[in-house]
């Protein structure tokens, strides 16, 4: 059963009922809105703090995208891209999409244009549905990706070069079209990236989709009096997958664009919402922010909150110490997962294990999980190997590249790229991570891409780029710079040079030194963070 079927017997069972809220504490009117005021809202008639729809408009709206892309010329197997901000568009496009038969593929939107080219390139994307604040990112390569037949845009004044989705979309049926969807069906597409830093295209079924639906309520035991307060983007499939859960239970969800910490407590108290997830740099700036009294807990109306977890980077035990004696009432979990294995849930810690906090936790709900050596041996007591999963979530391949799917997906079982190991009872630690992938705040970052990029100051000689752990972010992309003979270089230097990069991606320290490399060639990157790792350094520090 697809996905999709959850939506239409949401919308039929409960169709009066809140489905999804949007807030944007930037715009201080509040009101409710209803389904006629959401209407003069699509045609760019207001803009709202506090935006809503019920089940019944989510599966119209879903319904009306579908029926859109199908007069268009959509048809099944097709891809359509969609370049939004969190927003109350944003999943009935992405239901709308599937329920064309064609697959979603959610673009991240810290994106350049080039890369955002790339992938559209690389997915063999047919129609893109992209939001104002990519506008000029789009303008650079609409003349550049021919295999983009249609674009449409979402918002107000519609550039010359796109057609207006929001006016367009109103005039079609919202009675679901008559198309198949079976689970081996091709459902969506994400991308990740490989050791190169080039985003690879991961594909999956709506097996995989249906199975992250299952898992996620099976892990947090949502019901339809729950409320889950979604702040990360929606590209990413950790924030979609933990929201599966509330399509499966039909409870509220909240949109909440932005993360200061007193906005989220707001959230929470005003939506009475009842599930958070978090990444640690969000959890970590609410304690501060308690602790510096700049708001008090006991103005709001918390006790509904039950349930914070936390996913997409390691979580330190000391931060759930803290959490807990701020919020000794709360359970709390976390999920590890990737795109991969169509994202959270894989390998699952229980609200009942927190005696155990630091570890990753055990098989998720419908997963085999197995530590292995270099050569597929399952590693014995705890010894360190690498980390594989199998279950009804594996992606079905990178498309479009079979040397890299047979690198990683092994008679069944997805190779995750992360050392681990056990501990006496079962419960699964991570101890490296096999790629040099950077996670800073939940978020990727390639060191590849920045020493690249670096390489073409003047005064480079040669450059490294690693993580050093950071309490805030978990690590932060380190720059070990080597340079020139004979000539000076400042850290001001470089970083006025890294402004020509996106703010997640610029390095926030720089650290001149020599770069060592191997015999063949290779930077030594182990030797780099054995040198770094936990030293008091003396270097930039960026402000982000």
């Amino acid at each position: 059963m697809p996905i999709t079927q959850f939506l239409k017997n949401n919308a039929k069972k409960y169709p009066n009922q809140t489905a999804l809220v949007e807030i944007n504490p930037d715009v201080k009117e509040i009101r409710r809105v209803t389904w006629k005021e959401y209407e003069l809202i699509e045609s760019g008639a207001s803009q709202e703090y506090r935006r809503e729809i019920t089940w019944s408009v989510f599966e119209e709206k879903a319904n009306r995208c579908s029926n859109l892309l199908l007069s268009r010329g959509i048809k099944k197997g097709d891809k359509v891209a969609i370049l939004l901000m969190n927003c109350l568009e944003w999943l009935p496009v992405y239901f709308g999409i599937l329920k064309s038969g064609a697959l979603a593929v959610p673009i991240n939107y810290r994106f350049t244009s080039d890369e955002i080219k790339y992938c559209l390139d690389l997915a063999d994307v047919d129609a893109l549905i992209f939001g104002p604040e990519f506008v000029g990112r789009v303008e650079e390569i609409c003349d550049k990706i021919p295999n983009v037949k249609l674009m449409f845009y979402v918002g107000d004044s519609c550039p010359t070069f796109a057609e207006n989705y929001l006016h367009l979309a109103t005039n079609f049926s919202s009675v679901a079209p008559e198309i198949e969807l079976r689970d081996q069906d091709d459902a969506a597409i994400y991308f990740s990236s490989g050791t190169t830093g080039f985003p690879k295209a991961i594909l999956h079924n709506h097996e995989s989709l249906m199975h992250a639906a299952i898992v996620e309520q099976k892990h947090h035991g949502q019901t339809h009096d729950d409320v889950f307060l979604c702040i990360p983007p929606l590209y990413h499939t950790g924030a979609k997958m933990h929201w599966f859960g509330s399509l499966v239970s039909a409870s509220k969800a909240v949109l909440l664009k932005g993360v200061r910490p007193q906005n989220i407590i707001e959230a929470i108290s005003n939506e009475k919402c009842t599930i958070v997830w978090l990444l640690v740099p969000w959890a970590q700036d609410i304690l501060d922010a308690i602790d510096r009294k700049e708001f008090d807990l006991k103005d709001y109306s918390l006790s509904q909150w039950r349930l914070m977890h936390i996913g997409a980077q390691p979580v330190p035990p000391s931060l759930i110490k803290r959490w807990m004696k701020v919020f000794p009432h709360h359970q709390y979990d976390t999920n590890y997962g990737l795109s991969e294995s169509i994202g959270p849930g894989a390998v699952h810690l229980g609200v009942e294990n927190i005696h155990k906090v630091g570890a990753i936790g055990i098989a998720g709900y419908g997963w085999e999980v197995k530590i292995v050596s270099p050569d597929g041996r399952e590693v014995s007591g705890s010894e360190v190997g690498e980390l594989a999963l199998k279950g009804p979530g594996v992606m079905t391949c990178y498309y479009k590249d079979e040397k890299a799917t047979s690198e990683v997906l092994r008679d069944g079982w997805l190779l995750t790229g992360d050392m681990a190991q056990k501990d006496k009872d079962g419960f699964i630690y991570l101890v490296d991570r096999k790629k040099d992938v950077i996670i800073s705040g939940g978020e990727n970052i390639y060191p590849v891409q920045i020493e690249d990029f670096l390489r073409a100051h003047p005064a480079v000689s040669d450059v490294a780029v690693i993580g050093l752990p950071d309490s805030r972010l978990g690590e932060i992309a380190t720059a070990i710079i080597q340079i020139k003979e004979g000539v000076t270089c400042s850290e001001e230097d470089i970083n006025e040079f890294c402004k020509g990069m996106p703010r997640y991606k610029r390095p926030h320290k720089i650290i001149f030194a020599d770069v060592p490399r191997n015999a063949t060639g290779k930077i030594e990157k182990p030797k780099l963070r054995q040198i770094y790792c936990g030293e008091s350094l003396v270097a930039t520090q960026i402000n982000s």
